[in-house]
């Protein structure tokens, strides 16, 4: 369901652990989409609390995952890679909201798209100088704003 411009429309909700597990499977469903390998020690997470329009921050427990995991896939792949993603994920309901094929360390590869039925966001992009670090792929997800099933939606 797609954010709305009042603040008191009511949130998805979901537990953060489940959250985390759709994190999880959808960042390894789309290594699994363009053949490449994560490196489950590179996984970061993070709960964000929500930031309305005018600042504000509710108290309701309210919260956006960002959650991100990188791959081994050399940069020869990268473009192969952000194009399956383009084609495959355009065709499951993502709208593609940047892309960039690799070209080199300053214009890398590039693949942002937002799922136009939930707002939920998925990239996978070359990260890394490749002078001090290496260049690897990186592949993230962020929720929207979403509120635990048990919490009452605090109102503005």
């Amino acid at each position: 369901m797609p954010q709305s411009d009042d603040p008191n429309t009511p949130l998805p909700r979901m537990e953060k652990n489940a959250a985390l597990k759709w994190a999880e499977d959808y960042t390894a469903y789309m290594a699994r989409l363009t053949d490449v390998e994560l490196i489950p020690s590179t996984t970061k997470v993070s709960f964000e609390a929500c930031i309305g329009e005018n600042d504000e921050v509710a108290e309701d427990g309210r919260y956006s995952l960002f959650y991100y995991v990188r791959s081994p896939a050399p940069v020869t792949e990268h473009t192969r890679v952000v194009r399956t993603l383009h084609q495959k994920l355009s065709q499951q309901g993502y709208e593609v909201t940047g892309y960039r094929e690799f070209r080199d360390a300053y214009a890398s590869a590039v693949f942002r798209a937002r799922n136009k039925e939930n707002s939920y966001r998925v990239t996978a992009e070359t990260v890394g100088s490749g002078k001090a670090k290496p260049q690897r792929l990186s592949f993230s997800v962020r929720t929207p704003c979403m509120l635990p099933p048990s919490v009452k939606q605090q109102q503005f």
